[in-house]
């Protein structure tokens, strides 16, 4: 789809929009003197801001664009999942923020060093760059399809100048210049969402009431089916991978809690956490309903181009409703979320490559070195996403490198459940966790094999078909059953291992314990 064309002023809003991304590394590198500064800034950022930084890194360019495409086709049921995040974050921050911020030094997965030992931090390591290295490109080649049909210009120009700018404001600037850049990022993020809102409100005839009322007749508005079905996308489906999702960002995903070790204390770095998620819920919830209010923008009297996909319906609504000069800034909002999205990827890909590999092997190196590498690791995953986003225009998108990369989820799964094994279980052990991780491996592989088409010559046919033997359900609970695994083998197995239990510290009986005493010190006193 071929834009209608932008006015001059749009293309310079854009431009200044680039350029200050820019200018926020080159502003930053100065006060890069150390690896710790580089990763974890130098703990002088507020609450507020770093909480927006979590908000942006969660809303990506890609929820921008894919949440309106999701509600135009059917409803509100992939809001779901991120229901559940605050849910589960009141129940969880208050130990995690703690256990981390005392445990850790900078990698998320130090911690499953020290509860178990070497195997799972790499496992975890591993899982971690292979999870977000196949989500950078992806990221990066969805929004400059998306840039390059609304720009109408080359998407290899845009895939060029997104990745040079990311790359310079994360090389140069490091967690400081991306928290405060993904501040000013999530700002026009929200700003473009609201104009867009409002003008599918209110320019229709009848107004907002009556919007709405037709957007609740046309049944456009429901997070259901609600039946017990987990074969199908249902809302018991969304609800129980939401609750693993939200544990898996928020206390095993290096991009989240290397914002917590970003503050000064550990009560702003739970109230950042809070600021992050409770923004997101409502950004997700303002997309769906963008997305909704599109459908009846389309169906009462506004005319689409014939053979219009759900996903181009909000790029040419930007294009062709919105007053010049704000379709810059919406323009410029969906490159900023893809940019606060991948900068947080880059620099904690960094982070774990610095400290989970190469100190390992170079225990004796100086921060300096240290800071070097980081800069090394960001620069060749910047790289490596461009790579990845020209690999998927020359492929069209699809084919062996869209399988390729969803393998990552044989040796991704189950983190959660080595999380939730090493806090509430003081018996769980090294060998009674391997084999939960092994069982989990064998299970994964096999569900994805036996539920994943591949296209062979038109016909799509599974990877592996074992008839009635294959794996039933809808592949979001791929990502649920795989967690429950390492939890319930890797405790069962770990009581055939006579093994010392767990120093209390690194669990949740370890936060009580120090609770308790810190009230007999007040009572004391």
């Amino acid at each position: 789809m071929a834009s209608p064309g932008l006015h001059i002023v749009d293309y310079i809003i854009i431009i200044v929009s680039v350029l200050a991304t820019i200018y926020m590394g080159v502003y930053f590198a100065n006060r890069q003197k150390s690896s710790e500064n580089y990763f974890a800034g130098s703990g002088s950022i507020p609450s507020w801001a770093i909480g927006m930084s979590i908000f942006a890194t969660l809303i990506s360019s890609v929820t921008f664009l894919a949440y309106p495409s999701a509600a135009i086709l059917g409803n509100w049921i992939l809001l779901v999942q991120g229901l559940m995040v605050p849910l589960i974050l009141v129940m969880i921050i208050w130990v995690i923020v703690p256990l981390f911020r005392k445990v850790i030094r900078l990698s998320t997965y130090e911690y499953f060093e020290k509860r178990f030992g070497v195997f799972p931090r790499m496992y975890s390591s591993v899982a971690f760059i292979l999870t977000h290295f196949s989500k950078m490109g992806t990221v990066l080649y969805l929004v400059s399809l998306a840039l390059a049909s609304m720009l109408d210009v080359d998407i290899f120009l845009v895939i060029g100048v997104l990745g040079f700018v990311i790359i310079v404001l994360t090389l140069l600037g490091g967690i400081e210049a991306v928290i405060w850049m993904d501040v000013i990022q999530g700002f026009l993020l929200i700003g473009g969402g609201i104009f867009c809102l409002s003008v599918l409100l209110l320019k229709p005839a009848g107004g907002p009431g009556e919007v709405m009322e037709m957007a609740i007749d046309m049944d456009k508005i429901g997070l259901g089916p609600y039946d017990l079905d987990l074969t199908q996308l249902t809302f018991w489906v969304m609800a129980l991978n939401g609750i693993f999702y939200a544990i898996q960002k928020y206390a095993t995903d290096q991009t989240i809690v290397q914002r917590y070790l970003t503050a000064k204390n550990d009560k702003e770095a739970k109230s950042a956490a809070y600021i992050g998620v409770f923004m997101s819920v409502p950004v997700w919830a303002l997309f769906m309903l963008i997305g909704t209010l599109l459908y009846v923008f389309y169906e009462t009297g506004f005319e689409l181009p014939d053979g219009t996909s759900a996903d181009a319906v909000f790029p040419y609504f930007i294009m062709t409703q919105l007053p010049v000069g704000v379709t810059g800034l919406v323009v410029a909002a969906i490159a900023a979320a893809a940019i606060s999205s991948l900068d947080s990827d880059m620099n904690c890909l960094a982070a774990v490559g610095v400290e989970d590999f190469y100190k390992r092997f170079r225990p004796n190196s100086t921060s300096k070195q240290q800071l070097f590498v980081g800069r090394l690791l960001v620069f060749f995953s910047g790289l490596g996403a461009v790579f990845v986003a020209v690999l998927y225009v020359l492929w069209e998108g699809e084919g062996v490198l869209g399988a390729v990369f969803e393998l990552y989820a044989i040796f991704s799964a189950g983190i959660v459940g080595i999380f939730l094994l090493g806090l509430f279980s003081r018996r769980a052990n090294l060998e009674g966790l391997t084999i939960g991780i092994v069982a989990c491996v064998i299970f994964t592989a096999y569900a994805f094999l036996t539920s994943t088409p591949l296209s062979l010559g038109g016909d799509k046919k599974l990877l592996i078909d074992y008839g009635e033997y294959n794996f039933p359900h809808h592949k979001y609970m791929l990502g649920v059953y795989s967690h429950l695994i390492v939890l319930i083998v890797g405790m069962v197995a770990s009581l055939f291992f006579d093994r010392p239990k767990a120093d209390d510290s690194l669990t949740i009986y370890g936060y009580f314990k120090e609770k308790n005493q810190e009230e007999k010190l007040k009572q004391i006193s």
